[in-house]
């Protein structure tokens, strides 16, 4: 399958959740996080996200290189105010796995697909000529991707100040009981321990 490299990017509590079960949005970890989730969209020709992450955290997308901004929604249902319509940025695709697109603006940068992620993914690189495809979640995405075997790179920051709790909080691969079929195996390519911040960054790369 011709694609793109991929990675993707997160933050976990001490007990291993990216959010709460009530899906509290970003901005829990420090300003150093965030400079880091900034530098590592600066290689990316796209960057991808889930449509309730999207939402949760009324994100944009941007990036230095005014990289393609991809969602990825099963029904399509998109906020026509939400602000990644408003903010300049690069285009917007918009991948439909179970639907047809519903409530979208009128906007040129917005191209709907439809199909598998898989056939999405294949695209990008093959139409859309897009080399580093960046993931910001969330968790069934990642899951989805990971079911694939398509990562390449996973970012980590490990935010040991707080616990999130809850058996059904999401997790870097969503819900707690989505096992995959089988392992991933990675290796760790850069570790820095922050306890200043009671944080810890590291990098896995594809074994």
């Amino acid at each position: 399958m011709v694609r793109p490299r991929i990675s993707t990017n997160f933050a976990i509590s001490a007990d291993g959740k990216i959010s709460s079960i009530h899906h509290r949005p970003s901005g829990w970890t420090s300003k150093q996080d965030h400079q880091r989730l900034l530098e590592l969209r600066q290689n990316a020709d796209a960057l991808m996200v889930g449509r309730g992450t999207l939402e949760h955290d009324q994100m944009t997308l941007t990036g230095p290189r005014n990289p393609l901004r991809c969602i990825i929604s099963r029904t399509g249902e998109l906020d026509p105010t939400h602000p990644i319509f408003s903010k300049p940025g690069g285009p917007i695709h918009l991948l439909v796995t179970n639907g047809e697109g519903k409530s979208l603006p009128q906007d040129p940068r917005l191209t709907i697909h439809t199909g598998t992620l898989k056939d999405f993914i294949h695209s990008l690189a093959e139409t859309h000529h897009v080399k580093n495809l960046h993931c910001e979640g969330g968790g069934q995405l990642v899951n989805e991707l990971a079911q694939l075997d398509l990562i390449d790179e996973f970012h980590l920051t490990v935010a040991a100040h707080t616990l999130f709790g809850g058996a059904e909080s999401p997790t870097t691969t969503g819900k707690p009981a989505n096992f995959l079929p089988a392992s991933r195996h990675f290796k760790i390519s850069y570790f820095e321990p922050r306890t200043d911040l009671g944080e810890c960054f590291l990098s896995y790369s594809r074994a």
